[in-house]
C-alpha cells in the first residue's frame, strides 16, 4: 500500500514507518520533489494537520496524511501547545525551544505536561482524524541523545527514562505519535480489506 506522508522531516519519517511496517510504502514530499513550507498558522492541532494535508493533496491529488504535535505543559497554561516547533523562533530549533521552556517554568514542582499528536488523513477525497497523547513531566536539564523535539526534557507518566533516552522501539510502545500512528495503520488495513484493494 503506498501513500503520502506530508514532511521531509527525516526523524518522523523513521519513526512512521517503524509503525506502520512493510505493508505501507511511504513516499515523503522530498520522493515527490515538494519543496514547500506548509505554513502552520492554523490555532488548533487539528487544524494544522488538516491545512497541510489539504495543501499536499491539493498539489497531487494522491492519497495523503498530514500530522502535528504539541507539547503541552500545565504551568505555562498550556504552552507551548500549536506552537511547539517554533517555541523559540521560525528557525524550529529544539535546543533554543527547551531552553525557552525551561526558563520560563523556573523552580515550579508542576511539571505535568502531556504530548498530543493529530493526524490528518485524506484517502479517495475523505478526510479523517486520528489522535494520540501521552502523560508525563519536564524535567530540568535534557538527557538523552535519541529522539528529537523536546523529548530530551520529557519523561512519560511510569517511566524514569525520557524520550530521548529510550530506543525507538521503546518510545513506540508508549509515545503520542505511535498511538495515532497506531490507529492509522488499522484503519488503512480496514480500508484496504474492506474494499478489497491491492492498492491505495
Amino acid at each position: 500500500m503506498q501513500i503520502v506522508f506530508a514532511t521531509n522531516n527525516e526523524h518522523k519519517l523513521r519513526e512512521i514507518n517503524h509503525i506502520l511496517g512493510d505493508s505501507f510504502k511511504l513516499l515523503s514530499l522530498r520522493d515527490l520533489k515538494i519543496e514547500d513550507d506548509i505554513p502552520e498558522n492554523e490555532p488548533t492541532l487539528e487544524g494544522n494537520a488538516l491545512h497541510k494535508a489539504r495543501h499536499i493533496y491539493s498539489i497531487i491529488n494522491m492519497n495523503v496524511f498530514a500530522d502535528d504535535t504539541g507539547l503541552e505543559i500545565d504551568v505555562l497554561n498550556g504552552q507551548p501547545g500549536v506552537h511547539s516547533a517554533r517555541f523559540a523562533g521560525e528557525s524550529k530549533d529544539s535546543n533554543a525551544n527547551i531552553d525557552k521552556v525551561l526558563l520560563m517554568m523556573g523552580p515550579s514542582t508542576n511539571r505535568i505536561a502531556r504530548f498530543r499528536t493529530v493526524i490528518a488523513l485524506i484517502i479517495d477525497g475523505r478526510e479523517y482524524l486520528f489522535k494520540g497523547s501521552v502523560e508525563g513531566s519536564i524535567i530540568n536539564e535534557k538527557r538523552g541523545k535519541e529522539g528529537f523535539g523536546y523529548d530530551p526534557v520529557f519523561i512519560p507518566e511510569g517511566k524514569e527514562k525520557t524520550f530521548a533516552e529510550m530506543q525507538l522501539d521503546e518510545k513506540n510502545m508508549i509515545s503520542h505519535r505511535a498511538r495515532a500512528f497506531e490507529k492509522l495503520r488499522v484503519f488503512l488495513h480496514n480500508y484496504k480489506k474492506a474494499d478489497n484493494k491491492e492498492t491505495i
